[in-house]
C-alpha cells in the first residue's frame, strides 16, 4: 500500500485516457451512469482515480465490476450500507461496516490485481496533505478512508496517519489521473448546492461547508482536465440513495452529451 510520496506513475501511452471521480455521497451514483454510456461507446479508459463516493465507484470498476452490477448495488443501497453507528469523540458512525458493500461491488480487492490501474485518494488530518494509493496493497483500507466525511465518520488510522475524505484535500483527482499517464483526463464532478436554502441540521452545515471549501479551489483540479461532464443532480438531497435509479440516469445523460466532444479529441490525439 503506497502513500503519496511513493506513488510511481506510468509512461504516458500516446493516446491513454483516464477518468476522475469526485464525490458526492449518494449523488455519486451518476458516476455510474458515466461509466455505462463509456462502455456502450467503447471509449477505452486506461487510468482511473477516485475520491470519496467517486472512490468507491472507481475501485469497482477498475476490479472488473461491470456498470450494470455497480447499478445494481447502487440502487439498493441505503445509509446503513455505508455507516455503522458508533458514537465517539471524532464522529458518529465508524466506516467498518463497509465491509459488506465492499465485498459485493469488488471483484479484486488489492491494487496490483485491477484490470485498469486504480489511485485512491484521502486526506491527513495531521498535515492536510493529500495521501494517495496506488501500485499494491489491499484497497479496502484505502477506500473507507476516502470515505470518512468529517464529523459524521470517525477518520481512519494507517501507519501513523490519521486519515479521512479524499475530497477535502482534491474535490477531483484529475492531476492523480494525468499523473499516472493520461494523455486526456475526463473529470466528473457532482455539482454543489445552490446555497440558497438555509441549513437545517449539524450535517447540512458540515456539508456546506465542504462545499464553500471546494468552490475555492474548483480552478486547479479543472486546469488538469480535459473534459468536464457535471450530471444534473441538483434536485436530490445528498442523502437520497432512493433516487439512485434517477441519478444514474443523469449521469447517462451528462456523458451522451460529452461522447461527441471525446470522440473528436480521440481522433486529434490518434492522428
Amino acid at each position: 500500500m503506497n502513500g503519496l510520496h511513493q506513488l510511481f506513475f506510468r509512461r504516458k501511452q500516446p493516446a491513454a485516457l483516464g477518468l476522475a471521480l469526485g464525490g458526492g455521497f449518494a449523488r455519486a451514483m451518476a458516476h455510474i451512469g458515466v461509466l455505462q454510456v463509456l462502455e456502450e461507446e467503447k471509449i477505452p479508459i486506461q487510468y482511473i482515480a477516485g475520491v470519496s463516493a467517486g472512490a468507491l465507484v472507481a475501485a469497482a470498476f477498475a476490479s472488473g465490476t461491470t456498470p450494470e452490477e455497480i447499478a445494481r448495488v447502487g440502487t439498493a443501497l441505503r445509509f446503513g450500507d455505508v455507516a455503522r453507528w458508533t458514537f465517539s469523540k471524532l464522529g458518529f458512525c465508524c466506516t467498518d461496516g463497509m465491509a459488506k458493500l465492499l465485498a459485493r461491488l469488488l471483484k479484486k480487492d488489492k491494487f496490483e490485481d485491477m484490470r485498469i490501474p486504480l489511485a485512491v485518494g484521502a486526506t491527513d488530518l495531521q498535515t492536510g496533505n493529500a495521501v494517495l494509493f496506488s501500485g499494491s496493497g489491499d484497497v479496502r483500507l484505502p477506500l473507507r478512508a476516502s470515505c470518512a466525511f468529517p464529523g459524521i465518520y470517525q477518520p481512519v488510522r494507517w501507519n501513523r496517519q490519521i486519515l479521512t475524505d479524499g475530497a477535502i484535500s482534491m474535490e477531483v483527482p484529475a492531476s492523480v489521473v494525468r499523473g499516472m499517464g493520461a494523455a486526456r483526463v475526463i473529470s466528473v464532478c457532482i455539482p454543489h448546492d445552490s446555497g440558497t436554502a438555509e441549513p437545517s441540521n449539524m450535517v447540512e452545515v458540515m456539508s456546506r461547508s465542504m462545499q464553500i471549501l471546494q468552490m475555492r479551489t474548483e480552478d486547479s483540479w479543472r486546469k488538469s482536465s480535459d473534459l468536464v461532464i457535471v450530471p444534473d443532480v441538483s434536485a436530490w438531497p445528498w442523502h437520497d440513495f432512493k433516487s439512485s435509479s434517477a441519478m444514474i440516469a443523469a449521469g447517462s445523460d451528462a456523458a451522451r452529451k460529452a461522447i461527441p466532444s471525446i470522440r473528436a479529441w480521440m481522433a486529434g490525439v490518434a492522428a
